[in-house]
């Protein structure tokens, strides 16, 4: 029977004891005082008996094939086991079963071990108050929402190496005006500027260089000109990872996943993930932000005593941009589209854009305000910009480009639907844009209530005048006012002209 260290040193203490072998086997739970006696001629622990295994237990079945299994890793190193055994299997067909295909994994493991160069984390040295470093983390997988609805969102996340301290705002895209909004809210609650800000390559901070620019690699990136203005307003000096060295930014990356789980556990401990609005999700981030700061409050007093106070006026978190509508109501805000009422077509205006939302303002008159839209080639269109003209050329709404937008509700859909399939094209047409104007100018709750009706009904004959009773808008006519008759005196017009004619003459 074999035995443990532990029990072999425990039954030498006995038998030094006095113990017969016999109770030093019992002692140690050994079953035979034969092997107790094993032990004490020898004169060794078990662990300094074992031999290391040099040989197999039973035959490699990719002998034949490893050579070349190995210069085809060799070649490229991302190569996956699972992708190897299919190409084996395909080739050799019955030789290879699907139970060895785990047997090929742990020796393509071994291989990578000794014969891979992967990039080893290098652990730095972290001076206080040398660098706030930030990063964009998305937030969606922590299933957030809003009134209810889903609420897709990223935080900006900002992190001092030396002491951990960290605080974040939430944004929409890793945006300049994002960057603006978390970098200057966090240095009015930090209170203090440290010599600089570093971020990783995203394209809101930094650019491609054409060649003549360039001086080493092609894929070298300058910084944004009003990235630099935003930093040179602080104080502070710009500084980026290197290209594909994400464990640069490390702190802060690292800091990511910790705030995350912590947010989480908040969530649970909340018993719900939905918030009245944006402000009051912000501020419960704020608490969390807080509470973990608390404990850092040592070494955040180190960075302090050697940090510039903040002296600088926070820059306005919105910027102003001066853009013409286009012919066909829409102006063009970056990469995207936004409609905008008629009576701006060909006129320039000013738009004001904020991390959430823009607003349109003409002849110092705030227009609109619009919910900003993320990303890139998207296009926000408001039916109730584009209805008159729609009206006056209904030709136009059955290929509108943008007709998807023309639905405010699904219910509507449903209505254009049933009208497309009922009445002829240009009627349906009509009757829909009618109905639209409806609710443009109504109650869209209203019209969207009277269309459920309609459908739930099934009934196959009506149209806006229908919908017009149900939603009881028909509004009477406005009374023309009756207007006293006048008669004009001449009498005084004579007068006048006397009175003219005597100064003349004189």
């Amino acid at each position: 029977m074999t035995a443990t260290d532990a029990q072999v040193r425990l039954l030498m203490k006995e038998r030094s004891n006095g113990k017969t072998q016999q109770q030093a086997a019992v002692k140690v739970n050994l079953r035979s005082r034969k092997t107790v006696q094993k032990y004490e001629q020898l004169g060794q622990l078990p662990s300094e008996m074992k031999e290391p295994r040099c040989y197999r237990t039973r035959p490699d079945p990719f002998e034949k094939d490893w050579s070349e299994i190995e210069i085809k890793l060799a070649v490229a190193p991302e190569l996956e086991a699972k992708a190897i055994f299919e190409w084996l299997c395909e080739r050799d067909g019955a030789q290879y079963t699907e139970g060895q295909l785990r047997t090929l994994q742990r020796r393509i493991s071994n291989w990578r071990t000794l014969n891979g160069h992967p990039t080893l984390t290098l652990d730095q040295i972290h001076y206080p108050g040398e660098v706030l470093q930030s990063d964009g983390t998305c937030m969606n997988d922590l299933e957030v929402t809003l009134q209810g609805e889903p609420f897709d969102h990223i935080l900006f996340h900002s992190v001092l190496p030396y002491s951990n301290w960290e605080w974040g705002r939430v944004v929409q895209s890793e945006s300049l005006l994002s960057i603006r909004l978390g970098l200057q809210s966090t240095l009015l609650k930090l209170g203090y500027v440290p010599e600089a800000h570093q971020t990783d390559h995203t394209t809101a901070a930094t650019h491609k260089l054409g060649a003549e620019d360039r001086q080493k690699s092609a894929g070298e990136r300058g910084y944004n000109e009003e990235y630099l203005q935003l930093l040179a307003h602080y104080g502070l000096e710009a500084r980026t990872i290197h290209l594909s060295s994400p464990n640069e930014n490390g702190d802060v990356e690292s800091s990511n996943g910790g705030l995350k789980r912590a947010v989480k556990q908040h969530l649970l401990l909340r018993g719900s993930r939905d918030f009245e609005s944006l402000e009051i999700y912000e501020a419960f981030l704020f608490g969390i932000l807080e509470k973990r700061n608390a404990r850092r409050q040592t070494k955040l007093d180190e960075e302090i005593a050697v940090m510039k106070p903040l002296t600088a006026t926070p820059w306005p978190q919105m910027r102003e941009l001066n853009v013409r509508v286009g012919q066909n109501g829409i102006l063009r805000v970056g990469s995207n589209g936004y409609s905008v009422p008629s009576g701006l077509k060909g006129k320039r205006v000013t738009v004001r854009l904020y991390e959430w939302h823009i607003e349109v303002w003409y002849a110092s008159q705030r227009i609109e305000t619009l919910p900003r839209v993320p990303g890139a080639h998207h296009y926000q269109i408001n039916y109730r910009h584009v209805i008159d003209s729609l009206l006056r050329k209904p030709g136009g709404f059955r290929n509108y480009r943008y007709r998807a937008d023309l639905f405010p509700r699904e219910v509507f859909r449903q209505a254009w639907d049933f009208l497309n399939e009922h009445l002829p094209p240009r009627r349906a047409d009509l009757t829909y844009l009618r109905i639209l104007k409806q609710a443009a100018f109504g109650l869209e709750a209203d019209v969207a209530q009277a269309l459920t009706l309609l459908l739930e009904q099934n009934q196959t004959h009506w149209d806006e005048n229908t919908v017009l009773e149900l939603t009881g808008s028909r509004a009477a006519p406005p009374a023309i006012p009756s207007l006293a008759p006048q008669t004009a005196n001449l009498s005084l017009y004579d007068q006048f002209l006397q009175i003219v004619s005597s100064h003349v003459s004189a």
